[in-house]
């Protein structure tokens, strides 16, 4: 035996029982950590205390690490673990707060467009708050949803209507809305604001109860916790609140701003995240080096950004088209691009070291007023 009970002398098949039996006991105290998360998000939700507890995380990571040397094997390991075991007791206490709270109970939801990907996160988003949800999608329902084909046959008569539909849909919708003028809360959920000014601006001269959403996150999230939703003032703030509610139980940043501001925002948020990732995937594909030979080597920044690129190169054109062309302020980010590329060619191209290194000085001057200003 050697110090952590192995018998040295089992063969290979006895080794990896004893792994098999090892990862069924690994689970089970996952389980078990992950129904004490539930117990520490009662008794959080019972005291008032916030779900997140940022002290403690450092504890346990540290400790963590600690116990990994003493035993043997990488404290990296042991962190990133442990990250991985918090990560998910969070998400288990937060869905369990929202759960709770129930800010939707007795009350109706309409989400028209909601069998797309975000439409179903919000439906079932809902749904855990309470609301009864009807979904409205010419595509077809979801499991456990009412279904209208049409949202037009629908009264409107519910609490609240969530628009979940394409940039080009949901401008004429807004209109078709503000022409019946609903009781409930409205809101979009478009990843630009500028194209929906019409509509937007339509609802608030019919009287409706009006806001603009911009969930900043996918539809594969389960914990928010450093996530940002971003809401539209429009000039009602009871409405504004109201969306604001919907997330108060989650760790989720909220973040309001105007309409103009948020577009000139996510020109360089996504706008120029998105550009710059497929001008990275574009001048790989058209560089004439085949993708197996690339596929043989590595490098840290490489892989890194190869990563996202591909999750870029996997989302939808209509989308990001949508993104880079209907953004009133997009053509601004596209420039600078354009003009940053440009002048690190030319510092490459006359061998100017001293402007390569303002170029690299001058972004991690940048980088430092950010974790600045992120730390405060």
């Amino acid at each position: 035996m050697n110090e952590h009970g192995i018998d040295l002398k089992m063969n290979l098949d006895e080794l990896r029982a004893a792994l098999t039996e090892l990862d069924g006991q690994l689970l089970e105290l996952v389980a078990r950590r992950q129904a004490l998360s539930q117990q520490v998000a009662s008794v959080k939700r019972a005291t008032g205390r916030a779900t997140r507890d940022f002290g403690r995380e450092r504890e346990v990571i540290l400790r963590g690490r600690t116990t990994a040397q003493r035993l043997g094997f990488p404290p990296d390991l042991a962190e990133s673990l442990l990250r991985q075991l918090i990560q998910s007791s969070l998400a288990t206490q937060e869905q369990a707060r929202v759960v709770a709270q129930g800010q939707g109970t007795g009350k109706r939801a309409l989400v028209i467009g909601g069998r797309g990907k975000m439409g179903s996160w919000f439906a079932e988003f809902l749904a855990s708050q309470g609301f009864r949800v009807a979904i409205a999608d010419p595509k077809g329902g979801l499991l456990g949803y009412e279904h209208l084909a049409d949202w037009r046959d629908h009264p409107l008569d519910c609490d609240l209507i969530v628009l979940a539909t394409p940039l080009s849909a949901t401008a004429q919708l807004l209109l078709q809305l503000a022409e019946r003028a609903p009781r409930g809360l409205i809101f979009d959920l478009g990843s630009l604001k500028t194209p929906l000014r019409a509509g937007l601006e339509a609802l608030v001269k019919a009287g409706c109860r009006v806001t603009s959403l911009h969930p900043m996150f996918g539809p594969d999230t389960e914990l928010l916790s450093g996530r940002h939703v971003i809401f539209i003032d429009l000039g009602d703030k009871a409405a504004l609140q109201e969306a604001q509610d919907l997330f108060a139980p989650t760790m989720a940043e909220r973040v309001v701003m105007g309409l103009d501001e948020h577009d000139r925002l996510i020109a360089y948020v996504l706008g120029l995240s998105h550009a710059l990732n497929i001008a990275f995937f574009t001048a790989l594909a058209e560089s004439g080096e085949a993708a197996p030979r690339l596929a043989q080597l590595s490098s840290t920044t490489f892989d890194s950004q190869m990563d996202v690129a591909s999750r870029v190169a996997a989302e939808s054109p209509e989308l990001y088209f949508e993104i880079q062309s209907l953004n009133e302020y997009g053509i601004e980010s596209l420039l600078a691009l354009q003009e940053a590329v440009e002048r690190l060619v030319a510092a490459v191209k006359t061998k100017d070291a001293g402007a390569f290194a303002a170029l690299m000085n001058r972004g991690r001057a940048y980088f430092d007023v950010r974790a600045q200003a992120r730390a405060g």
